[in-house]
């Protein structure tokens, strides 16, 4: 039996087709991590409240003319210092909710969601 170009397009569709029905094979299409942007401007985090996907990053920048921290409550992540004009970023590997604030300025305080 000869197959032409086309029965042999045909031949690979039905095999992938097989094996997506079959476990550890799946056809869905996993998105590609974000990058998720929070900037500090007038002593505030422009973004309060945050949802992400584990695996998103979040990237602050600090538009203020001094230093600010982004600091999980829970010891999750610590940013030290973020100069003026500098970014930091944290990139999210576990599901739930991460309460931060600016150790150099307690009354700024955000949340990240990770879904």
């Amino acid at each position: 039996m000869r197959l032409g170009v086309c029965g042999v397009l045909v031949c690979a569709a039905v095999v992938a087709g097989m094996l997506s029905g079959m476990p550890g094979h799946s056809s869905a299409v996993v998105a590609a991590p974000v990058v998720h942007k929070v900037v500090i401007d007038g002593t505030q985090f422009q973004r309060l409240d945050i949802t992400i996907k584990e695996g998103d990053t979040v990237e602050w920048e600090n538009r203020d003319p001094f230093p600010h921290t982004a600091t999980a409550s829970d010891g999750a992540f610590d940013s030290k210092e973020i100069a003026p004009g500098k970014t930091w970023s944290y990139t999210a590997k576990v599901k739930g909710d991460i309460a931060y604030f600016c150790t150099l300025h307690p009354t700024m305080k955000g949340v990240i969601r990770v879904q």
